[in-house]
């Protein structure tokens, strides 16, 4: 898909575990939604029966770290095929918990796995398809692992990982925001909830030129 063939627009939120990503994901839905544009929310690894399927098995089962990439991959070819691009044609705007900028981060600077190596399974899974506009809700990793420590739930695998892990993803996040600044928007996450909402509905007005 040419990125400039579709009508809708593709969002994604990313953010290492325990940053409140998915709290602002529902916030720009319910935003674009108000807005009256049509919207698919969707997220990763998941978007499809057999998505949520692969999503379940990487939450939960020990496997090696390619292993873990491919099936990434994996869920994220039905989910492009079925979901996200067949959205966009339709003049949907796509808003999606994490993407590619994830596997980059959590599977390459926090895992090892080569960058060039993760690109190259991106072209081939999605050519020439790439997010329009990118939130990045930035913490510290101590900050995350506070948070996450909070849940009344059983973390799960990537839960699980060290800070040390955490801080390099969260590196790479960053890195990825300033090598292309005009589609990311780094916001900073530490900030009271109801700040972190308003900064990133603000921008997201900005860069839709959106109104009240």
């Amino acid at each position: 898909m040419n990125p400039t063939s579709h009508q809708g627009l593709f969002i994604t939120l990313e953010g290492i575990d325990g940053a409140g990503k998915t709290t602002q994901f529902e916030a720009v839905v319910a935003a674009l939604r108000a807005a009256g544009r049509r919207v698919t929310a969707t997220r990763e690894p998941g978007g499809t029966p057999l998505g949520e399927r692969i999503r379940e098995i990487l939450l939960a089962e020990p496997m090696t770290t390619t292993t873990e990439a491919l099936l990434m991959f994996a869920a994220r070819q039905e989910h492009v095929l079925r979901v996200i691009e067949p959205a966009l044609l339709q003049g949907h705007d796509v808003v999606c918990d994490r993407f590619t900028d994830a596997t980059l981060a959590y599977q390459g600077a926090g895992k090892g796995i080569p960058q060039d190596r993760l690109q190259t399974l991106a072209r081939w899974v999605h050519p020439g398809l790439k997010p329009d506009f990118t939130f990045l809700i930035d913490v510290p990793a101590e900050v995350a692992a506070r948070r996450l420590q909070t849940q009344q739930r059983q973390p799960d695998r990537f839960e699980r990982e060290s800070l040390e892990f955490f801080a390099r993803v969260r590196q790479q996040y960053l890195h990825l925001a300033a090598s292309e600044p005009a589609r990311w928007v780094v916001i900073d996450g530490t900030q009271g909830l109801d700040q972190v909402r308003q900064d990133v509905i603000q921008n997201l007005r900005k860069k839709l030129q959106l109104h009240d």
